[in-house]
């Protein structure tokens, strides 16, 4: 009886509860319904069939969030024309070891992709990806001299052969008629150009995985699914509490042997809230984008191709301005940016008050540090924020020179968060790229940081499998289930050119993609192995 008494005097006087029993327990859930969940969730259905598999979305649609079409730039990140993958050295020379990389990481996402179209969970490639040439456009005497000793680096990867390379305003202006299009003909421009390079619709690859996914029996999809706390149990699995917004807030426990926090901007909180001691020390800093966009048809069919140039000298890397082609849902328009916004919201549907809730005594002097440390970036948003229309559209006829104000309106594209984190050095470094932070035992991930993002999320999601489950990925099962998803599984493709055509060769069939044979035509020296490359 004293129990009794002592137990409600507890719950109604201390305020304090019994813990929730979980309503159901899963092998895998899922945060956020966006194209990495979706990449993941399809891998260990293929992988282990009769796994449960549960998705938490907080929003009322999948993919509304980074993935969504309109709310990034939709390159097929390859780095055929990302100038900013390959730095100049101190000597004058060009680091390629990120961009061979960046291509490795992106051809493991076509094969992923063109598995997924021959076992049907997605069909019609041409909807969610499209042939766009990638170009690289300079001008200027440096500028110029720069894409050209980038180009001959290039040619020493097998990933990277048949890119041409002009300086011809003729040339270019047969690629892409709007650049040369009242361009002065006295300016020194050069251009680089690769065929096979693509335009993706992330939102509908992200669609067309979770509706394949949820049709099989073994998972299933909650929208309007607010996923307010993570404890991990005495057993070493995790006690999710969700929130159903749709019934104004009611909460549920979910008891999961492998939680995957996949929800873009809000995945930094939640990883916090984990308490996991590989969380510790890492922030994050929000910064959001807007594009120049057009409609006019009579524009837009006069530029075929991702046009990439060179950030301004002290610009961030995210800074690079492009003139983009996009397929969006069947709708073909044309984007030129980005111009950088900001907000202390960590999503587009997040709060003012994201950034400073996730500050902890942990994650604030680092913060502090990489705030003093890059200077310049504070300098580049203040910037970027007083711009007007028309220096917008300065900078958009730097690309394309004959632009016409009334073509062009301003949309706001997605909300991302770049990863702060501890360093030795320095105390806190601002860290451009994406990373996966994981649980020593494997039960928990995450995925934190931006660009390149989508377009590695096959390599990134793989990476993650093969990290939180080691011991199946040993198995011979999961070894040939893995070479059945990605055909080239654990070999390199800039290793060896026969396999680098025979690969793209197979999936740009299946993807109805461009494919160009590429011959030994250059004598390749010695190269070092690529430097390890955090995505």
């Amino acid at each position: 009886m004293k129990k009794i008494l002592l137990t409600l005097l507890c719950l109604s006087v201390i305020g304090c509860s019994k813990p929730r029993e979980p309503e159901k327990t899963v092998d895998v859930l899922l945060i956020g319904a966006g194209v990495m969940s979706a990449t993941l969730g399809t891998y260990l259905h293929e992988l282990q069939p009769d796994w449960s598999i549960e998705i938490y979305e907080r929003l009322d649609q999948v993919a509304a969030e980074s993935s969504n079409g309109w709310n990034n730039a939709g390159t097929g990140h390859s780095a055929f024309c990302e100038l900013n993958y390959t730095p100049e050295t101190a000597d004058g020379g060009i680091d390629i070891s990120k961009a061979v990389a960046i291509n490795e990481s992106f051809e493991i996402s076509k094969q992923f992709w063109a598995t997924q179209v021959e076992r049907e969970v997605l069909s019609e490639p041409r909807s969610f990806i499209n042939i766009t040439p990638h170009m690289s456009f300079v001008w200027g005497d440096d500028n110029v001299e720069y894409l050209r000793k980038r180009h001959a680096a290039l040619q020493h990867s097998n990933l990277f052969r048949g890119m041409e390379f002009t300086e011809d305003h003729a040339q270019i202006a047969q690629w892409v008629p709007l650049i040369m299009q009242g361009r002065d003909p006295q300016q020194k421009v050069a251009a680089t150009r690769m065929a096979i390079g693509t335009d993706v619709n992330f939102g509908e690859i992200t669609r067309q995985l979770i509706d394949s996914l949820i049709a099989k029996e073994q998972a299933s999809l909650h929208l309007q699914h607010e996923v307010r706390d993570l404890k991990r149990n005495e057993d070493g699995t995790w006690r999710v509490t969700v929130a159903d917004l749709a019934k104004g807030g009611e909460e549920q426990s979910i008891d999961a042997r492998f939680v995957f926090i996949g929800a873009g901007g809000g995945a930094l909180k939640l990883l916090q809230k984990s308490g996991i001691e590989e969380a510790k020390g890492y922030a994050g800093f929000p910064v959001g984008g807007q594009f120049l966009m057009t409609r006019n048809q009579d524009v837009v069919a006069q530029h075929l191709a991702k046009v990439y140039g060179k950030a301004s000298v002290g610009s961030p890397p995210m800074s690079v301005p492009h003139l983009d082609t996009r397929v969006i849902d069947g709708e073909n328009v044309l984007l030129f940016g980005p111009f950088a916004t900001f907000s202390t919201k960590y999503l587009k549907n997040g709060s003012l008050l994201d950034m400073f809730s996730s500050m902890t005594t942990d994650n604030f002097m680092p913060m502090v540090n990489a705030g003093m440390d890059n200077w310049s970036l504070s300098t580049y948003l203040m910037g970027q924020l007083m711009l007007s229309q028309d220096e917008r559209m300065a900078s958009l006829r730097e690309y394309f020179p004959e632009a016409q104000d009334a073509d062009w309106e301003l949309i706001n594209a997605g909300q991302r968060v770049q990863i702060i984190k501890k360093d030795a050095e320095k105390g806190g470094v601002l860290q451009f790229g994406t990373e996966v932070v994981t649980s020593a035992d494997g039960s928990i991930s995450a995925l934190l940081g931006a660009s390149p993002g989508a377009s590695t999320a096959a390599p990134i999601m793989l990476h993650l499998i093969e990290k939180a489950f080691a011991d199946k990925v040993a198995t011979p099962e999961w070894q040939e289930r893995l070479k059945g998803i990605i055909p080239s599984y654990g070999q390199k493709l800039n290793d060896d050119l026969e396999l680098t055509n025979r690969i793209r060769q197979w999936s740009s069939e299946r993807l109805e993609l461009l494919h160009v044979e590429v011959a030994p035509d250059v004598e390749l020296a010695a190269e070092p192995e690529p430097a390890a490359v955090t995505l």
